[in-house]
């Protein structure tokens, strides 16, 4: 593309606010769409509220898989400079036992390093896709607050979308508009059937210099408390997040609130070593929140615009998989609305039938990450007795090593793809749980393990992953 092509671009996106592509929302999925498409040669507009460095508690551990997709998308250097500690994998802390998962080495093509995730401060990887998306070519980022869509009445085609800008009103117009606005969307509701279930929050603290058991590795802390996650996002600072049921009687009013969850629950169910520091962030630090959703996936219709990211899929971010499924769905629609299999987004016959060929391609990346979060999430945050098994038998499964390990971690880090592997596995968790129970008890429950207590751990397992399996099957 020669200098006065893309300067007429610029003008059309700068003057009349006209573009292939109108992207809202300038997080992860808007930055890395924006470079995917302009790359393309797609004339793109990114709009976002405030450029300014976000400071939030979501978007800060990037799995392997997550960094495998940012490569691909050549966005590898947004991880440079911002302090970002690597992660190697997990330790699963249960009632004081720990079990040590790392990153399996051989599923990286022709390599035998072993994979690594990463860890950050949210803001500073924002900053710099978003640096990312100013220098690449024909993308013009704005800030300005989305308000609307602009529809077309006769067809309900979207052209784009209506603006306030220093509270003057604006418009921006695409043949395509990729809404990115996140897990509280103000679009969602009118465009996408189902609505997002909060199981509970994530309550968070920042930790300075904690000392961690295992460095460089995520810490899973499991008890008769909900579950626990830390991971270190800087030299210095350790984020820590603690699920709280909703309705849990622990941190209702009456018993003190939040805080006396924090001090009578959670400090208990610590790492001796990383209490010091808990305790620190507690007296002297900032306690924030965010809901724990789950948003199953669902094909999209409505010509002229696709929702994407957290607007439009959600799982419970124990495992932190989400921005491993927003670089890879950016892939896989960047590939899909490419100028050599859509020339013109004004096809709109075209478009629509990529996004439907998108909401099954996108699968072989998301299904396992999502099913594993929620169905994980079920079993640490076990409150009856047939789950109460199966969480034993999922940590004694890991003690067994091997492909006991490393293939549930290759699942986790978004480098397996395969739901039957998920399957294979989660059942022979269930499996494995009943034997420790008949092993661990007297000989004359054996028979009553064999006969009632396996059919009611089976049983639960089939409720915990069927709906999940499900929700994935749905169109």
């Amino acid at each position: 593309m020669g200098v006065a092509t893309r300067d007429r671009g610029e003008v059309r996106r700068r003057e009349h606010h006209e573009a292939d592509i109108v992207i809202v929302g300038a997080g992860v999925v808007g930055c890395a769409a924006a470079v995917a498409f302009g790359n393309q040669g797609r004339s793109v507009i990114l709009l976002e509220r405030s450029l300014k460095e976000p400071d939030r508690i979501v978007g800060e551990l990037l799995q392997p898989g997550g960094v495998r997709a940012l490569e691909e998308l050549g966005l590898r250097d947004c991880l440079d400079a911002i302090d970002a500690i690597p992660c190697l994998g997990y330790q699963v802390d249960f009632h004081r036992e720990a079990v040590h998962i790392p990153y399996p080495s051989d599923l990286v093509p022709n390599s035998t390093a072993r994979p690594e995730g990463r860890a950050f401060h949210h803001g500073r990887f924002i900053t710099k896709l978003r640096d990312a998306a100013r220098a690449a070519p024909n993308v013009t980022v704005v800030e300005t607050t989305v308000t609307d869509v602009v529809k077309d009445s006769y067809t309900g085609r979207i052209l784009g979308v209506e603006t306030q800008t220093q509270g003057r009103p604006d418009y921006y117009f695409g043949a395509l508009t990729l809404v990115a606005d996140g897990y509280a969307s103000k679009f969602r509701k009118g465009y996408i059937a189902t609505t997002p279930e909060v199981r509970s929050k994530f309550w968070a603290l920042e930790l300075i210099d904690a000392d961690l058991p295992r460095p460089n590795h995520g810490h899973v802390i499991l008890s008769d408390a909900p579950p626990i996650l830390i991971y270190q996002i800087g030299t210095h600072e350790t984020r820590i997040l603690i699920d709280v049921p909703e309705n849990c009687p622990s941190a209702s009013v009456q018993a003190g609130g939040i805080k006396n969850h924090m001090l009578n629950v959670a400090l208990p169910a610590l790492p001796p070593s990383v209490q010091p520091s808990f305790r620190r962030a507690l007296d002297t630090g900032k306690l924030r929140s965010m809901p724990n959703s789950f948003l199953p996936p669902a094909t999209q219709s409505t010509p002229g615009m696709l929702i994407l990211g957290d607007a439009m899929n959600m799982r419970h971010p124990l495992t932190g998989g989400g921005m491993t499924v927003a670089f890879n769905d950016v892939l896989h629609l960047s590939r899909l609305l490419s100028p050599s299999a859509v020339p013109s987004l004004e096809d709109t016959p075209a478009v629509l039938a990529a996004a439907r060929q998108f909401h099954w391609a996108r699968k072989d990346s998301s299904s396992v990450i999502n099913i594993l979060a929620m169905a994980l999430y079920s079993l640490f945050a076990a409150d009856e007795p047939a789950l109460h098994a199966l969480q034993n038998g999922c940590f004694r499964y890991f003690q067994r090593g091997g492909k006991c390990i490393s293939e549930p971690c290759g699942l986790l880090s978004g480098l397996i793809r395969k739901p039957a592997v998920l399957v294979y596995h989660f059942f022979a968790v269930a499996f494995y749980a009943i034997y420790c129970k008949a092993a661990t008890g007297p000989v004359w429950r054996i028979p009553y393990v064999l006969l009632i207590e396996s059919i009611l751990i089976i049983w639960k397992a089939c409720v915990v992953i069927g709906p999940y399996l499900v929700a994935e099957m749905r169109p």
